[in-house]
């Protein structure tokens, strides 16, 4: 091996970076005809390919469901053996290939355009078939796989991706799509929970201890044990919050002055505790825990209190 390791895999990333700025000049008229195509489009877009262009369609189809442009993967080969039934005469079509030339893809496209479909070709040779034969082009040539060989998809493949990616965030913002949206199709995993879990849909599930301001340190101890969130609120008889007193309240206390029997909460409470609303993301909630570098915060609901997210809350849900 007459190059390093390190020196084969910057060059394979010099290659297909280069490969993705070669794709500026082709965002182009014909780019914007396939966005408004797709756009007018009161159907789904259909999305196939052979080989690894396949394996990239199935990405791009993914990448377009979740942010707001409906869409199906159908295999080339798969198509032209029964899976035709898949488009629908209100679907546009984009087909994907390096060469344009591939048997399949020969056979597909004359089959799609007696159906009336608009297809949309994604093709590194603009004097292939696929090229020729599709009412609009997105031209994805590279100069050079990163393939020591130039053979192997890995420079085209990638170009392919990101001019997916660029038609799904172009379609995206023109349907004016954001994160409550977003949410919508990713309500499951981590991505989803930052985007609608609520502090109320967890902070339910907990005990809320309480104390009165003259309540003994003994009735403290007992209350913060029994809840098992390492806090009690401190609130009067309207249940407005005066305070809030923490295990670590109660250590820093005992290690100053061991004698509790003439102290009461509100002597060891600290006054205008965090809080946070009901309706806030969880994940603002671990925002102010992480800034302010606490435990737990105070829920508080139209000038009430009402509980105590603790920072377990947020790490049982997946979101550290």
């Amino acid at each position: 091996m007459n190059a390093s390791i390190k020196e084969i895999a910057l060059r394979t990333i010099r290659l297909e970076a280069q490969s993705i700025s070669g794709l500026i000049p082709y965002i182009n008229d014909s780019f914007e005809k396939a966005i408004i195509a797709i756009s007018n489009c009161s159907g789904r877009i259909v999305i196939s390919g052979v080989g690894k262009s396949a394996v990239i369609a199935q990405k791009i189809v993914a990448t377009l469901n979740s942010t707001g442009s409906p869409s199906v993967f159908m295999h080339a080969a798969d198509a032209i053996h029964g899976d035709l039934g898949i488009i629908q005469k209100e679907d546009v079509v984009i087909i994907i290939s390096k060469s344009g030339n591939s048997p399949e893809i020969k056979v597909l496209v004359p089959l799609i355009k007696n159906f009336g479909n608009t297809v949309i070709g994604m093709v590194g040779n603009t004097g292939s078939f696929l090229a020729k034969h599709s009412d609009i082009l997105l031209n994805t040539t590279v100069d050079q796989e990163a393939c020591p060989n130039n053979l192997a998809p890995t420079s085209s493949t990638t170009a392919q991706l990101v001019m997916g990616d660029a038609l799904a965030v172009v379609l995206m913002e023109m349907k004016g799509f954001g994160s409550a949206d977003f949410a919508k199709f990713h309500p499951g995993g981590t991505l989803g929970k930052k985007l609608y879990l609520r502090v109320a849909d967890l902070f339910v599930a907990n005990e809320k201890p309480a104390v009165f301001p003259g309540q003994s340190i003994k009735e403290v101890i007992i209350e913060i044990t029994k809840k098992r969130l390492g806090a009690t609120a401190v609130v009067d008889e309207q249940n407005k919050l005066l305070g809030i007193i923490t295990d670590g309240d109660l250590r820093r206390m005992l290690e100053k002055n061991g004698d509790i029997e003439k102290k009461s909460a509100k002597d060891i409470m600290t006054p205008n505790p965090k809080t946070i609303s009901p309706d806030a993301l969880a994940v603002d909630a671990l925002d102010l825990i992480r800034k302010k570098e606490i435990t737990q915060l105070i829920v508080m609901d139209k000038g009430h209190y009402s509980g105590i997210i603790h920072l377990h809350d947020l790490i049982r849900e997946g979101l550290i």
